[in-house]
């Protein structure tokens, strides 16, 4: 059977396994004419969805404009895992927000995770919320992280089971050989990101929130009252939110070269059956395993499995993304050779130089907000950032927002052209280094 093939890049969902399995259509309006509102927001994908509940559950009136579809981009096409934790090694910041307030991002790391946890229960938003996660060692060096990990999170009060896992008992989490060890998590888990941000969007509506679709800002003009201009309407608004992550482009040049868009490749199998399923992931834990070039993996409702990976810095797409992955897949579960792949897509995530969610404001225009870089672990980033910014728009508790905005973001060099294949040269020799 050959595997349908998505875009990257589309007027409409990619055709993805998300897509076709949506549970709900909203076919919002296209903006036209003007509209007023407190807050604008740019980007219909999690980010933008989420600033928009928490903005709206303040009292505030919210107009949202998305260049496509609601969660387009890496909302609608993610791996669909949902990991505690933002940013990268924050143990780095110290020097810039103290050690009180790395630990302050571990736990909100925390709290991320919680947030999607209650939102899908206080709106009742169908999308596979399934727990249990397990990070997968290929080195034994994984594995020395992994107990300096566990350690630091009980010091933290991590409030959900975790347990290091020997290579002996490995086979209790995933039917492969391919792994030294893991760190199991109970508190992490996966779900279906499109129904998720298509659940989201119905109750920011609900809300009060105006959402249009195929209304892509086309201009900004700056000052104490915003006002963004699409092709066929314009909204005038007090403040304005950038939730665009690696789709920003030139709406605002400075703030898009901090963002390198990467592409990441996803396939989905045949639905598979029970018996083989639980052979893969007896828990059905979503799994990742700790390589630069990193594979991560977990089962769909409907029993497929789904196999995600190989970020891509070179801007450059595989012409098949089924038969670029099903090699990878098949080192890890090499007895799938004769299954089939129904769906094969990617999308571009937004990653950072110093790999921490850019959470702040506009030094020139304190009245415009951003978000974005979530480095491949948006779904839960994503939602702190919106809380965040909720917090520091309404005026209440802008600490924790500071606390993002006090670390600088350097801009990736060589411009638009070269900043891609610069860092594609840089990842190849950390992939290297990956080796030993």
């Amino acid at each position: 059977m050959r595997a349908r093939q998505a875009a990257v890049h589309g007027p409409d969902h990619a055709a993805s396994y998300y897509a076709a399995s949506a549970n709900r259509q909203l076919d919002l309006p296209r903006l036209e004419g003007e509209q007023t509102a407190d807050v604008c927001i740019v980007g219909g994908g999690f980010t933008g969805l989420n600033t928009a509940i928490e903005l709206a559950e303040r009292g505030l009136s919210v107009v949202l404009l998305e260049a496509r579809r609601i969660a387009w981009g890496a909302s609608g096409r993610n791996g669909g895992q949902l990991i505690r934790g933002v940013g990268h090694d924050v143990e780095q910041f110290a020097p810039l927000i103290g050690e009180a307030g790395v630990d302050e991002l571990k736990r909100m790391g925390f709290e991320a995770v919680d947030i999607v946890r209650q939102r899908i229960e206080r709106h009742r938003i169908d999308c596979d919320l399934t727990w249990g996660y397990c990070d997968l060692a290929t080195k034994p060096r994984h594995l020395s992280n992994f107990a300096e990990e566990y350690a630091d999170l009980q010091r933290l009060g991590y409030p959900h089971p975790l347990r290091q896992v020997a290579k002996a008992d490995l086979h209790q989490v995933i039917g492969s050989d391919r792994y030294l060890g893991g760190l199991l998590d109970a508190g992490s888990g996966h779900l279906h990101p499109l129904n998720l941000a298509l659940g989201e969007a119905a109750a920011a509506q609900a809300l009060g929130a105006r959402l249009y679709e195929y209304s892509a800002a086309e201009q900004i003009d700056y000052g104490a009252e915003i006002r963004v201009r699409t092709a066929t309407g314009s909204v005038r608004a007090k403040q304005l939110v950038l939730a665009c992550n690696a789709y920003l482009g030139q709406l605002h040049p400075q703030l898009a070269g901090k963002v390198l868009p990467a592409g990441s490749y996803i396939i989905a199998t045949e639905p598979l059956p029970e018996p083989l399923c639980r052979e893969l992931l007896p828990q059905n834990s979503a799994v990742c395993d700790q390589r630069v070039a990193l594979d991560y993996f977990r089962l769909s409702a409907d029993r497929r499995l789904l196999f995600g990976g190989a970020c891509h810095y070179s801007g450059r797409d595989p012409s098949d993304i089924a038969a670029y992955m099903r090699p990878k897949m098949l080192e890890v579960f090499p007895h799938l050779a004769g299954v089939n792949i129904d769906y094969q897509w990617g999308g571009m995530i937004g990653i950072g130089a110093n790999r921490l969610p850019q959470i702040g404001r506009l030094p020139d225009h304190p009245n415009v907000y951003y978000a974005q870089a979530y480095a491949g672990h948006g779904l839960n980033a994503t939602h702190l950032a919106a809380r965040l910014l909720g917090e520091a728009i309404s005026g209440q508790l802008e600490g924790r927002f500071d606390l993002f905005a006090r670390v600088p973001h350097p801009t990736f060099p060589g411009g638009r052209m070269l900043r891609s294949p610069l860092l594609a040269l840089g990842m190849l020799w950390y992939r290297l280094k990956d080796q030993f």
